[in-house]
């Protein structure tokens, strides 16, 4: 814990979004109760992904979850879990299907400092993670292409990630000064 506030307090964690690709398109051509089940089968899924790795949900915003892995949860290797998770949430959603999966998603990994607890007043409180890690978190996982994790150089690093083997990639993100470096997981038909 760095800096205790009221309500919250400044830690080191990971988090993960995960957004439905083409979920306008999706929502044009399917009946609105088609739809609702499909999104409703991804928010469970991701949910129940999340949890048994060890997340907590933050929330879903329209077609993305996000979920958040804080150490009192997720141990020290939070960063490994919330990669995990990501690899799991994509199989599990048939992103290693030959078929293709059964909604499209792309995921952004992230780790490092963030306000975590609650935010607003009275009723209107709830808890939440701010900062710089979750907006970046956020923007990874708008420009992740169906099937893929984008991992920052920070979560692959605390969690031990060889990047030997994988795609790297310096991507400008909106909003940010400079590129974030990250290294893109998939998975594939018949890979575990």
């Amino acid at each position: 814990m760095l800096r205790q506030n009221h309500g919250g307090a400044e830690i080191d964690c990971s988090l993960l979004f995960a957004d439905v690709r083409g979920s306008t398109p999706l929502a044009e051509q399917m009946p609105p109760r088609e739809f609702t089940r499909l999104m409703g089968r991804f928010y469970d899924t991701a949910s129940d992904v999340l949890v048994n790795h060890d997340a907590f949900v933050d929330k879903f915003v329209g077609d993305e979850i996000i979920g958040i892995f804080v150490p009192a949860m997720a141990g020290e290797v939070h960063a490994s879990r919330a990669i995990d998770a990501a690899q799991a949430l994509l199989r599990r959603t048939g992103h290693e299907e030959a078929d293709g999966p059964w909604v499209p998603i792309g995921v952004g990994v992230n780790t490092g400092t963030a306000y975590v607890g609650s935010i607003g007043e009275g009723p209107d409180t709830e808890m939440t993670a701010m900062g710089d890690v979750v907006n970046t978190t956020a923007r990874l996982s708008s420009v992740a292409a169906v099937g893929e994790v984008l991992v920052t150089a920070a979560a692959a690093a605390s969690a031990g990630l060889s990047a030997d083997t994988l795609e790297r990639r310096s991507l400008p993100l909106k909003g940010k000064s400079e590129p974030t470096d990250v290294l893109v997981l998939k998975v594939s038909a018949g890979v575990r």
